[in-house]
C-alpha cells in the first residue's frame, strides 16, 4: 500500500505535468551537494522549477496526466526541470548552466506539453534559438518581405497606367488647344475677307 505521503507526492507531480509547457529531464550522477544547491538558485531565478524525482512516483504521475511519454525520459538518477512558459527558457536556462559551470549534469530528454520525446540534440538546439522577442521580430519581417514585393508589383502596373492616362489627358487638352487656335484663325481670316469684299465697288476697283 502506497502511503499518503507518496500519494500526494504523484498527485503534486501529476498536477505539475498537466500544467507545464515543458518537462526537461536530467541525469544528476556525480553532482555534489552544493552544485545541487547553486543549480536550484539558479533555474529558481530563471523561473525554472528544478526537482529530484523518484521515479515510480514519477511513472504513475504521468499515466495519471496522461503523459506516458514522459516515462521514457526518466531513467536512473533524474532531476526534472518544469517550465510553465515559454519551454525555450527553460531549455537556455539548463543548458547555460551545463555550459557556463562544465556541470556533469547531462540532459536525457525533454517533453514539450503533450508532444513526442525530444532527444538531447534536440534540446540542446531548441536552446540555441534566439529569444523569444527576437524569434517573433525575425518572423514578422520574414512574413512582410514577401508581401511588400507583393505591393511594389500590383503597383507598379498601377503607376504606370496612371503614367498613361495623365499622358492622354495631356494629349487631349494640347488637341483642345491647337482646335481652339485654328478656330480663332479662321474667324480672323473670315473677318478679314468680309471686309475686303465690302471694300470693293461694283466697278471691280476699291474703296479707300
Amino acid at each position: 500500500m502506497p502511503t499518503q505521503q507518496k500519494i500526494d507526492r504523484v498527485e503534486a507531480l501529476k498536477d505539475k505535468l498537466e500544467r507545464c509547457s515543458i518537462a526537461l529531464a536530467t541525469d544528476y550522477t556525480g553532482i555534489t551537494v552544493n552544485e545541487m544547491t547553486e543549480l536550484r538558485r539558479q533555474m529558481r531565478a530563471a523561473g525554472v522549477e528544478f526537482t529530484i524525482v523518484k521515479n515510480t512516483l514519477m511513472y504513475r504521475a504521468s499515466d495519471a496526466a496522461q503523459r506516458p511519454q514522459v516515462k521514457e525520459i526518466v531513467q536512473g538518477p533524474t532531476a526534472v526541470a518544469l517550465g510553465y512558459d515559454d519551454p525555450l527558457d527553460v531549455a537556455k536556462a539548463v543548458a547555460d548552466y551545463i555550459r557556463t559551470s562544465r556541470s556533469t549534469l547531462t540532459i536525457r530528454g525533454a517533453v514539450l506539453g503533450d508532444g513526442p520525446v525530444m532527444l538531447p540534440a534536440e534540446v540542446n538546439r531548441l536552446a540555441s534559438l534566439p529569444p523569444k522577442p527576437q524569434l517573433l521580430a525575425t518572423l514578422m519581417g520574414q512574413l512582410q518581405a514577401p508581401i511588400q514585393r507583393l505591393a511594389t508589383i500590383l503597383n507598379g502596373p498601377l503607376q504606370s497606367l496612371e503614367g498613361l492616362f495623365q499622358a492622354r489627358i495631356r494629349q487631349l487638352e494640347s488637341s483642345d488647344t491647337k482646335e481652339a487656335d485654328d478656330a480663332g484663325e479662321a474667324s480672323e481670316s473670315s473677318d478679314t475677307s468680309n471686309r475686303l469684299s465690302n471694300s470693293t465697288s461694283s466697278n471691280g476697283y476699291y474703296i479707300f
